[in-house]
C-alpha cells in the first residue's frame, strides 16, 4: 500500500521508520510476551521508555538541570489554564501577545484565572503577522510574558524570541524542535506532541525548576507543575503509548541530527513560498517576514478554484490542504517528519493546476 502525503495541521505525519518499529514491537514488546501498552507503567519495560523519552527531550532542547522536562496530558489547551494557575499570583498581572487564533484561546483561558494585559494585538491583521518588540507595552514586574511562537491557522511565526524582563512562556505546539532556538531563554515552554513529537495524547512541558517550586498550595496536586516535577511525570498513569512514540521520534531526531532536520525544514518552506511568489495565481496570506516554516498558508486569486485544487490534490494522494474552517484558503503543514518529496509533488501540482486553470 502506498502512503498518502499528509499535509494536515495535526495529527501529522510521523517518520516511517518510527511507525515500522512501533508496528513490529506492538504485540510482543522486546520479546516480553506482551505489548508495552498492556503492562504496568511502573514496570521495568515502560519505566525505561519513560526515562529515555524525558532524557532525549532534555538533550534535544539543549537544557541544563535548571529546567525540568515533563510529559503531561490534556494538550496545549490544558496548559492555557495550567500556566496562569501556577505562575500568576494574587495581585500580579500576566502579559500576553495576541498573534492569532491559538494565542487568543490562551488569553481567554487566562482571563478566567487572573489579571491579564494584552501587550500587543495583531490577531486580526491581514496579512497575518506576529507583534514586534517595539509595539509591545509590557507590564513592569509582570508575572510572565506569554507568546504563541507559531500560529497554525494563520501561518505566522515568531522568527526571534521577544525581549522581556519577565519570565518568558511559549506555546510551541506547532514548531517545537523545528529550527535553531535557544530554549534556555524560555522559562516555560509547552507543546502538544501531535505535530513534531509524536501522536496526540502527551504534552511536553519544560519549566525552570525554581518557577515550578513557586506553585501555590491552594491548587489540586494534579494541577501543580511541582507535583509532576517531583514525581517524574508519573503522578498519574501516563499516556504510555504516546510516550513510547515520543521516545522513538526523539531517537529519530537524534539519529538524523537536528541541523539536518532544520535545513530540510528550511528547504521545504522555501520551495513552497517560491512557488507561491512566482505567480499572481497564488497569494501568500502571512507577512513575508513572519511566514511560518511549518504551516504554509495561501489562497488562489480566484477563490472559487480553491476547493477544486484541494480535490485535485486528494486525487493525487495529497490530503489536508484545505485551510482551517475559520479562514478558508489552503494550508500545507510540513512538520519535521514530512518528506521533502511531498513538497516537490505539491509544487508540481501547483504549477500544473495554474497551467490548466490560469
Amino acid at each position: 500500500m502506498s502512503r498518502i502525503m499528509n499535509f494536515s495541521a495535526g495529527p501529522s505525519t510521523l517518520p516511517l521508520e518510527v511507525l515500522e518499529e512501533a508496528r513490529d514491537q506492538l504485540i510482543n514488546y522486546q520479546d516480553s510476551g506482551a505489548s508495552l501498552i498492556e503492562v504496568s507503567h511502573r514496570g521495568k519495560a515502560y519505566s525505561a521508555v519513560h526515562e529515555e523519552a524525558l532524557a532525549n527531550l532534555h538533550e534535544l532542547l539543549g537544557l541544563t538541570d535548571d529546567h525540568a522536562v515533563l510529559l503531561l496530558q490534556s494538550g496545549a489547551t490544558g496548559q492555557f489554564a495550567m500556566v496562569p494557575m501556577n505562575l500568576l499570583g494574587a495581585g500580579q498581572t500576566a502579559d500576553y501577545t495576541n498573534s492569532g487564533s491559538w494565542a487568543k484561546k490562551a488569553i481567554g483561558a487566562a482571563q478566567k484565572i487572573g489579571d491579564i494585559n494584552v501587550v500587543a494585538d495583531c490577531g486580526d491583521d491581514r496579512p497575518t503577522r506576529v507583534p514586534t518588540d517595539a509595539e509591545m507595552t509590557q507590564t513592569p514586574g509582570a508575572a510572565y510574558l506569554h507568546i504563541t511562537t507559531n500560529e497554525t491557522i494563520s501561518g505566522a511565526q515568531w522568527k526571534q524570541l521577544p525581549e522581556t524582563d519577565a519570565p518568558l512562556v511559549a506555546d510551541m505546539s506547532s514548531d517545537i524542535l523545528s529550527r535553531p532556538l535557544d530554549y534556555s531563554r524560555l522559562d516555560l515552554v509547552y507543546a502538544g506532541a501531535q505535530k513534531n513529537l509524536g501522536p496526540a495524547g502527551a504534552t511536553l512541558v519544560a519549566i525552570r525548576r525554581d518557577l515550578a517550586e513557586q506553585t501555590g498550595e491552594h491548587l489540586p496536586l494534579s494541577m501543580r507543575y511541582k507535583t509532576h516535577m517531583d514525581d517524574g511525570s508519573m503522578h498519574n498513569t501516563p499516556p504510555c503509548f504516546s510516550v513510547y512514540m515520543i521516545m522513538l521520534v526523539t531517537r529519530w531526531l537524534k539519529k538524523r541530527g537536528l541541523e539536518s532536520v532544520f535545513e530540510c525544514n528550511r528547504r521545504k518552506a522555501e520551495k513552497l513560498y517560491a512557488a507561491i511568489d512566482a505567480t499572481d495565481f497564488y497569494q501568500g496570506t502571512a507577512a513575508t517576514d513572519c511566514r511560518s516554516d511549518m504551516n504554509v498558508t495561501f489562497r488562489l486569486a480566484n477563490e472559487q478554484l480553491e476547493p477544486v485544487f484541494a480535490d485535485e490534490a486528494t486525487k493525487e494522494g495529497m490530503i489536508g490542504l484545505k485551510g482551517h474552517r475559520s479562514v478558508g484558503g489552503l494550508r500545507a503543514s510540513i512538520y519535521n517528519a514530512f518528506p521533502e518529496e511531498g513538497v516537490d509533488a505539491l509544487v508540481s501540482l501547483m504549477q500544473e493546476f495554474e497551467r490548466t486553470n490560469g
